[in-house]
């Protein structure tokens, strides 16, 4: 599951649990959504370092078990995550834009 992190001066094995909901509560999360969001975890992953232990979906929620390094607040990484994937999902499933009246995600 999750493995200690090495680097020069440190070791670490922070572990982030993270529930996100979709605005209004509404179920937008289809398959195609779900791929979206894997894949721009998965970039997120190679950019940034953070390792996605888990995601699992709901209709209306997202569930995310995230280990960082520790040069990353909880703040930044949710912050890094949230505007990633709703920017992407927007992008290229516009019909969940429509469902949330064109608002945020």
């Amino acid at each position: 599951m999750s493995r200690v992190i090495s680097k020069s001066h440190n070791k670490t094995t922070l572990l982030y649990y993270l529930v996100c909901a979709v605005k209004y509560r509404r179920n937008v999360i289809t398959e195609d959504v779900r791929d979206t969001i894997v894949n721009v975890c998965m970039e997120i992953n190679e950019k940034y370092g953070l390792d996605f232990v888990e995601i699992g979906t709901d209709g209306n929620h997202i569930h995310y078990l995230i280990q960082s390094p520790p040069k990353y607040s909880p703040t930044q990484i949710v912050t890094m995550i949230k505007s990633m994937t709703a920017r992407m999902i927007f992008k290229i499933n516009p019909e969940v834009k429509k469902k949330l009246w064109g608002g945020e995600f």
